[in-house]
């Protein structure tokens, strides 16, 4: 009796599919068999670099095979996300993102070459920045409501540096502005560190910059640390505390770290690199060192940080899209 083709592929697909999973487990057991990239889209030496490296360099213990750090700065992180996204889905191609490239660039670049929830596929968050609002020692003011009562006494008077048109100190700044119905003059920087030196030398009033950036002047007491964007305290600066506690309930955005993977990379690998990722996050002396440098570890499955990540766009899409925000 003859078979006619739909007949015969419906015999067939579940060896077919079989086969296809047996092969796939088999070359997730193999896996690593050769180093592994980890892209960072930013330049070395920063925050998100150095966070990498710390990271990595326990990953790669792990799981048997170096991981080569390589960074592809630009665009607020679209440069080195869109190379990830267009890699070879076999986990031999990470992507250590920040908040930046993957849930604010959608809303700020409508051209953007990639979607973050159809080209990647998620790792596991690994760390968190937290974004605090500092001043120079000098002025009058130790909390967020003391510079709001002198920012009303002297509306559009008091400078706050902007290192990146949409990056997440900028838009604390917006939400600062909102929450507290005041204006401040904004002065565009090419990076924080010309902003702190300005700062530190009387020209600039204050900053949003994360904890690794601004540690070390805070510690010195060459500035003062007001109030955190982060929905709890700093683990850094337990003292200082939120905008929430302040009284301004909408001024809340983490800078956050995680790696992704192209997606269409199998399950088994996936599994793989996040238990590699944890236990590098866990691991006693990786956290001494980010601790060290100004970072709070945050690891989570992939599945936390897939349902973070949609949560992370909708929302920030949400305010820059309110705010009628454009990209640089």
């Amino acid at each position: 009796m003859r078979l006619n083709f739909a007949t015969t592929l419906l015999r067939i697909a579940p060896f077919v599919f079989a086969a296809t999973c047996c092969s796939g487990i088999a070359f997730a057991e193999d896996f690593p068999t050769r180093p592994v990239h980890m892209i960072v889209a930013f330049a070395p030496g920063g925050t998100a670099d150095f966070t990498a490296r710390i990271i990595a360099d326990k990953m790669q213990r792990v799981l048997g095979q170096p991981i080569a750090i390589e960074n592809k700065p630009g665009a607020n992180g679209a440069i080195g996300a869109e190379y990830v996204a267009r890699s070879d889905p076999d986990g031999y191609t990470l992507f250590f993102t920040t908040v930046g490239a993957v849930a604010i660039n959608p809303a700020l670049r409508p051209d953007l070459p990639y979607d973050p929830l159809k080209d990647f596929a998620a790792v596991g968050k690994a760390a968190v920045n937290s974004t605090i609002l500092v001043v120079n020692a000098a002025m009058p003011v130790n909390s967020a409501r003391d510079l709001v009562a002198l920012a009303k006494r002297k509306p559009n008077s008091i400078t706050i540096g902007i290192t990146g048109r949409g990056a997440i100190s900028d838009l604390g700044r917006q939400l600062f502005e909102d929450a507290a119905g005041i204006k401040l003059q904004g002065v565009p920087y090419r990076g924080a560190a010309p902003a702190l030196t300005d700062m530190l030398a009387g020209h600039l009033d204050g900053l949003f910059g994360d904890v690794p950036t601004i540690m070390a002047q805070v510690k010195a007491g060459k500035l003062k640390a007001l109030a955190a964007t982060s929905s709890e305290r700093s683990d850094i600066f337990p003292d200082v505390p939120t905008f929430v506690e302040q009284g301004f309930a909408d001024v809340v955005g983490d800078n956050w770290d995680a790696v992704l993977a192209p997606a269409g990379t199998p399950a088994p690998i996936i599994a793989k690199l996040n238990a590699a990722l944890v236990a590098a996050v866990n691991d006693a002396e990786v956290r001494t060192r980010l601790h060290n440098a100004g970072t709070t570890p945050a690891p989570s499955s992939p599945e936390e940080f897939d349902q973070y990540l949609r949560a992370e766009i909708a929302r920030w899409g949400k305010v820059i899209r309110d705010k009628g925000i454009t990209g640089e």
